[in-house]
């Protein structure tokens, strides 16, 4: 797909250190695993005190872990000043999230100066077998000079 934005040289760096940065991701055990220019992906290991009553993960997980993904594979295409905050997002629950680990994917589908989208993909894996359990649109907001936010 083209991208209308270039990432910049040391896009890998800012996003680690900014993903770093995320407690709510450190919270759940997600790691950051891919870190490409407008894609990324984040993984997480299957445990017991993050589902919900009938033991599937739960759609807030999902959706956290999303929304990060979509994020971060949007904030890789913005300049080194800037700061990415979601402005909204709609997430399909397809399936149950039953699985050993998951793979939480986002990719830019519309970068731009001041708004990007990105759509994401969650799957639930179990062996070998991967199934998709949820999707995302994103909607993410390029910030610019707003005192206190970084990255």
């Amino acid at each position: 797909m083209p991208q209308a934005r270039i990432a910049e040289p040391d896009f890998r760096e800012r996003v680690e250190e900014s993903f770093a940065r995320q407690a709510a991701m450190k919270l759940i055990g997600a790691e950051l695993t891919l870190c490409e220019p407008g894609i990324v992906e984040i993984e997480l290991p299957f445990r017991d005190d993050l589902t919900q009553q009938h033991n599937f993960l739960h759609a807030g997980i999902i959706s956290a872990a999303l929304d990060a993904a979509c994020g971060y594979a949007a904030f890789s295409l913005m300049p080194q000043e800037a700061a990415v905050l979601t402005i909204e997002f709609k997430v399909n629950l397809l399936a149950p999230g039953k699985g050993e680990r998951f793979l939480f994917r986002g990719e830019v589908t519309k970068p731009g100066r001041t708004i990007m989208v990105s759509d994401g993909q969650a799957f639930a894996i179990a062996d070998t077998e991967a199934k998709l359990i949820a999707t995302m649109t994103a909607t993410l907001m390029v910030v610019q000079d707003r005192k206190g936010l970084q990255g």
